[in-house]
């Protein structure tokens, strides 16, 4: 930990709280059917995500959904009525071909740079909705990030956000670096790149999507609130989850090596004179 000089963090339930809300929804065209789909393939995800957006449609009317998939990073899927819907960022729309309309555009652009994280629902044609979730900051979480800084450290975060929202997060927490859009196998080849420079990189992250990464760094530290898989891959868990401790596990880090020191210097010291003397 003392010879760490850059720290890489992800976002959601590390920086932030990790409890998401949806504040935002427009719908295109019938309604009470498109939160039914978009319930039913929420259901089926384990992403936070999709615990806000469940949390938000409770009681409407769920679908049953054939051929389910998860679209890492982007997204989910599924066959509902003999028909294929998505339902995730916007890239996901854009890679599939599906036509965003423009006054969805504009307001999926507005709630980004408020930063709020942009879901949509589509089918295999157009958009049928999009949502706006937000995840509040850890209340240190710049106090945090200041104290790496003081402490001569680098520190970057990691999103799959769209690059507008995760500016917006970045600022509001003082971090310099950032890199949005980033799928979870991109997050442990980040961590080789600057490996690759010669740093010595901590990454901090408290989810499924964060192990590998978690595993490539050369200090692991989990969120005591995350998955259970980041905790048995980190060398370090901070069991409050509060992002000051990395800056006091470095410090401390030090310290213990300083003492180690100091006590080897004295112990050959006494027996460079005491052993002659005997």
């Amino acid at each position: 930990a003392r010879k760490v000089d850059t720290v890489v963090l992800d976002k959601t339930g590390t920086l932030t709280e990790g409890h998401p809300q949806v504040t935002d929804a427009v719908w295109l065209e019938d309604a009470p059917k498109s939160k039914g789909i978009l319930y039913s393939l929420e259901k089926n995800s384990e992403h936070p995500l999709a615990e806000a957006v469940r949390r938000f449609l409770q009681n409407v009317s769920a679908f049953e959904v054939e051929c389910f998939g998860v679209l890492d990073g982007r997204g989910v899927e599924g066959l509902i009525d003999g028909k294929n819907y998505y339902a995730g960022s916007l890239t996901l729309l854009e890679e599939k071909g599906i036509r965003i309309e423009v006054s969805l555009q504009a307001k999926a652009r507005k709630w980004m740079e408020e930063a709020k994280t942009v879901i949509a629902l589509a089918d295999e044609e157009k958009t049928l909705g999009i949502l706006a979730i937000t995840d509040q900051l850890k209340p240190t979480s710049a106090q945090a990030i200041e104290e790496l800084h003081r402490q001569g450290i680098e520190v970057w975060m990691l999103t799959g956000d769209q690059p507008e929202a995760a500016r917006e997060i970045a600022k509001q927490a003082g971090i310099a670096h950032f890199k949005a859009g980033v799928l979870p196998q991109e997050k442990a080849m980040f961590i080789q790149e600057l490996q690759s420079k010669g740093k010595k990189v901590a990454m901090v992250g408290d989810g499924i999507n964060d192990s590998a990464a978690l595993a490539q760094a050369d200090l692991s530290i989990a969120m005591g609130q995350g998955t259970d898989i980041a905790m048995d891959t980190a060398m370090v868990t901070i069991l409050s989850s509060d992002l000051v401790k990395i800056s006091e596990t470095i410090r401390l880090s030090q310290l213990t090596v300083c003492t180690i020191r100091q006590n080897l210097f004295w112990a050959f010291f006494y027996n460079l004179i005491g052993v002659p003397i005997a």
